[in-house]
């Protein structure tokens, strides 16, 4: 198969859809990999490294769009990057539609066969391929809110794990999955008085477990939310819907009632945000504030640190990839859990989540994915 891989044009996005380690893998299978210039130099991948491991570099992304026949990515395509898909090809990279009407209508009158990243799973019902950039992103927004929490940014001035005779800052963290356990490691490492809360109590008896104590974990509810959240000096927002938009935990009027000078960091941006007052950030220009509170809200949270992120994707997405490059549709008609990852095929949305969103308001159809691998 003809791989594409373009280099990423959303607002500084690093990461880049190949390294090359993956790039020989692909080479190895038999297939070929078309690079554009220059595309993983900012993160230490040059076109040197890429052309060792058999890749053609090519000087013009609207070729790599042309010629391709599956495009590897990162972030969703950007509009103009939209336009150039046609049918027939694979798009195999991060979607996040549910709160992307624009980027869905455009991916439908394109034709494209696109696979999201985030919705693929695995056996034990968890996201593989989403899972690794959580990782990151849960570890970056305790960075994240401790740096928007000094005062010189804007923040209360508070030190999140305290000094000997002064009390730690309180981290609340919504959502006990990936990006909550990870956010929880980080905070606790600092020394924060962590609380998170979650609807599952077997996941909030295995958070116990892992911590041993050191945090506390509480049963989401409206009280819970609006009690801890007063309290909090750092919100967390790291719930999760896969391939759905997420759901608004932090009201207004919860907002207004923080403290001033405190920080929400919500990870769940890509998906719409679970704060009421989210919305997306660049990490140009990452937090805005209302009622006195800062809101770090940046859509490629794991792009801030795109070498690890790259690595760490390719890691995960490379046995899906090579399934894709060795088979085409039928490698989804063979894998129920890469067929979850199907969200547009010919001009049909073909995840439930995303057409409960987006199919009357787009005026699109739903085709069941089995069907559309048939096709």
């Amino acid at each position: 198969m003809l791989i594409g891989v373009p280099k990423e044009i959303k607002n500084h996005e690093y990461r880049i859809g190949l390294t090359p380690a993956a790039v020989r893998e692909y080479v190895e299978h038999g297939h070929h990999v078309m690079i554009e210039q220059n595309g993983g130099a900012s993160i230490g991948f040059t076109n040197e490294d890429y052309e060792i491991a058999g890749a053609e570099i090519v000087n013009d992304p609207k070729e790599i769009f042309a010629r391709a026949e599956m495009i590897i990515k990162v972030k969703e395509p950007q509009p103009e990057e939209c336009k150039q898909l046609r049918e027939g090809q694979i798009l195999y990279t991060y979607l996040h539609l549910a709160p992307d009407p624009t980027q869905t209508q455009l991916l439908a009158e394109s034709g494209v066969t696109a696979i999201a990243y985030e919705t693929v799973t695995d056996r034990n019902g968890g996201l593989p391929l989403l899972a690794p950039m959580s990782e990151v992103a849960g570890r970056m927004s305790i960075q994240a809110g401790a740096h928007n929490l000094e005062k010189a940014n804007g923040g209360s001035g508070t030190l999140l794990g305290g000094v000997p005779g002064v009390e730690p800052g309180k981290v609340l963290i919504i959502g006990g999955g990936v990006v909550g356990t990870q956010a929880a490691k980080m905070a606790v490492g600092l020394g924060a008085d962590v609380t998170i809360l979650d609807r599952s109590l077997p996941r909030l008896r295995q958070l116990d477990d892992i911590f041993g104590g050191r945090i506390k974990t509480i049963y989401s509810t409206v009280d819970a939310i609006d009690r801890f959240s007063r309290e909090a000096d750092l919100v967390i927002g790291a719930v999760l819907i896969p391939g759905a938009a997420a759901p608004k935990l932090l009201t207004r009027e919860h907002i207004k009632n923080m403290k001033p000078g405190s920080v929400l960091v919500d990870v769940a941006i890509d998906q719409g945000g679970c704060f009421e007052t989210s919305k997306a950030t660049t990490h140009q220009n990452p937090t805005y504030v209302v009622d006195d509170v800062i809101h770090y809200c940046v859509a490629n949270m794991p792009g801030g640190v795109a070498r690890t992120s790259t690595i760490a994707l390719n890691n995960a997405t490379l046995p899906f990839g090579l399934a894709l490059a060795n088979k085409g549709l039928k490698a989804m008609a063979a894998d129920p859990h890469l067929l979850n990852g199907l969200n547009m095929h010919k001009g049909k949305i073909t995840y439930k989540a995303v057409h409960d969103d987006l199919g009357e308001q787009l005026g699109l159809d739903y085709l069941d994915p089995n069907e559309a691998v048939k096709s």
